[in-house]
């Protein structure tokens, strides 16, 4: 029973002292000129769509939620925005050379189709991220006539 109290103690003690290792959430300014949805005058309905099912990990737009506060849960968020961005970032969208561009549509595209993205762990605290099949269809649609028309 010592031990187990002793066990305890110190994960508590970890646990407060990790709180104080604190993750960057400032987000970079965006330009509008190169953001995604205002350089292709996105549609309303489409931006709606995008900015609230993608932004909070695919732009320089992040809205961090309560729970991005507690580490370790604040680390894992932090690297999922990172690695979101990293694979797409609409806010610096205008800055992407064609190649990527059409690269990153078709991903996307298909990730949206397949119900890749967004994240299901990202769906349950983001009720506005869970498209339905008729919202995908949209997005999918939006996107693969920007990569017919090469209009990207």
């Amino acid at each position: 029973m010592k031990t187990v109290k002793k066990v305890l103690f110190w994960t508590l003690v970890v646990f407060a002292l990790i709180q104080f290792i604190p993750i960057d959430k400032v987000n970079k300014p965006v330009d509008k000129a190169v953001n995604f949805v205002d350089a292709k005058k996105t549609p309303e309905k489409i931006r709606g769509l995008i900015k609230g099912a993608c932004y909070d990990c695919h732009s320089n737009e992040t809205v961090y939620p309560k729970y991005a506060n507690i580490a370790p849960i604040s680390w894992s968020v932090k690297s999922h925005v990172n690695e979101g961005r990293e694979r797409l970032n609409f806010s610096i969208w205008g800055t992407y050379n064609k190649e990527l561009k059409e690269s990153m549509l078709s991903k996307a595209s298909q990730n949206i189709q397949n119900k890749l993205m967004p994240m299901p762990g990202y769906i349950v605290y983001h009720k506005e991220a869970n498209l339905s099949d008729a919202e995908r269809t949209l997005l999918v649609h939006y996107f693969e006539d920007m990569l017919k028309t090469k209009s990207y």
